[in-house]
């Protein structure tokens, strides 16, 4: 399978380009095809000579992914599920919120990392993804919006999988979506969220890059979050809370915590005491999020009251948080929800 041209960063295609012997602002052209044109075959790159584009044709593929379902909610928000080139599928989900269009994309098949509240993990992890085929949901999401003259303005990268755990790609990914010759997304309107692969952490806080991170935390004590989610066995809670410290201290921004609400596991009063008592201190925000019933698992939504009385505890001591607005909550919403529906040969265990 030839590489994707979606994973070359504009200056890899540069290199690329003058090692054919042509001038490096082709690079620029064919990025301009690519993300503002949004082609979907080198040969409509008019301006480009015609040996480049056969060179392009040569080595490289424009991923794209075909849409097996497409979701609409009443509220507008769109859930797709998508084939790769190898028949595996993933999902990608557009929201829509009164600052604009906000994009959350998939960086792997699966995922290994086995939380007991989600549908991701069902079947583990089938690959990683290029670069360019987590680019390739953006531009995919964007051509669709192009129909009505509205354009992609943030990206949050929590759909399935653990981007922390395809980082190299993560990265690359990164890079080129926000550059400004490429779909031109603000780092500030970017947000990657880890469930705390903490080597990777660090490594993250040294990029120097203004992209918000968000940890999944969704318990306030190391024994009720290796129930939930067992990478809290190899990278525990308080060494997670040293990686959380060192990435504040050494970017100077503000981490969210992702807390899920389940009903009667971790969303009692004492819950948010105790989770008070964690982040204390800390340059952070809690964001509360009322899950969504996923059918393959067994854990039931908190009730609004409980959900406000949490809300109340943590503002109580001081703690930035918000509920989640509830978006797409009559399709599958849920992350993995679609895959595992649609798909059972490729989720089951």
């Amino acid at each position: 399978m030839k590489p994707s041209i979606y994973s070359l960063r504009l200056e890899d295609l540069q290199s690329w380009v003058e090692q054919q012997g042509e001038k490096p602002f082709r690079a620029t052209q064919i990025f301009e095809w690519l993300y503002k044109k949004r082609v979907t075959s080198f040969e409509e790159m008019t301006n480009i000579p015609k040996a480049l584009r056969e060179q392009l044709d040569e080595h490289f593929v424009i991923t794209t992914l075909k849409t097996l379902v497409q979701q609409t909610s009443k509220d507008g928000t769109m859930k797709f599920l998508f084939e790769l080139h190898d028949g595996y599928s993933i999902e990608t989900v557009l929201m829509r919120h009164d600052y604009g269009n906000s994009i959350c994309v998939t960086t792997q098949v699966g995922c290994r990392i086995g939380c007991t509240f989600c549908a991701s993990t069902l079947g583990g992890l089938k690959r990683n993804l290029q670069a360019g085929e987590i680019v390739a949901q953006v531009v995919k999401v964007q051509k669709a919006l192009d129909e009505t003259s509205e354009r992609v303005s943030s990206i949050v990268v929590m759909g399935i999988g653990e981007p922390f755990d395809n980082y190299d790609e993560l990265i690359k990914f990164l890079k080129i979506v926000n550059h400004p010759k490429g779909l031109h997304i603000g780092a500030r309107h970017i947000t990657v969220s880890t469930s705390g692969i903490i080597p990777k952490i660090y490594q993250f806080a040294d990029e120097n890059m203004q992209i918000n991170f968000a940890i999944s935390l969704h318990a306030p004590n190391t024994e009720l979050r290796s129930k939930l989610m067992p990478i809290n066995r190899a990278y525990k809670l308080p060494e997670l809370m040293e990686a959380v410290r060192y990435y504040i201290e050494k970017t100077g921004r503000r981490v969210t915590f992702e807390y899920g609400l389940f009903g009667g596991v971790n969303d009692q009063i004492e819950h948010a005491e105790e989770l008070a008592e964690l982040i204390k201190g800390l340059k952070c925000h809690v964001n509360l999020i009322p899950v969504n019933y996923v059918p393959e698992r067994n854990y039931v939504r908190t009730p609004r009251e409980q959900i406000f009385a949490f809300e109340k505890t943590l503002k109580k001591h001081g703690i930035n948080v918000t509920i989640r607005r509830e978006q797409g909550h009559d399709i599958d919403a849920a992350c993995g929800q679609l895959r595992a529906k649609e798909r059972k040969e490729e989720t089951k265990a």
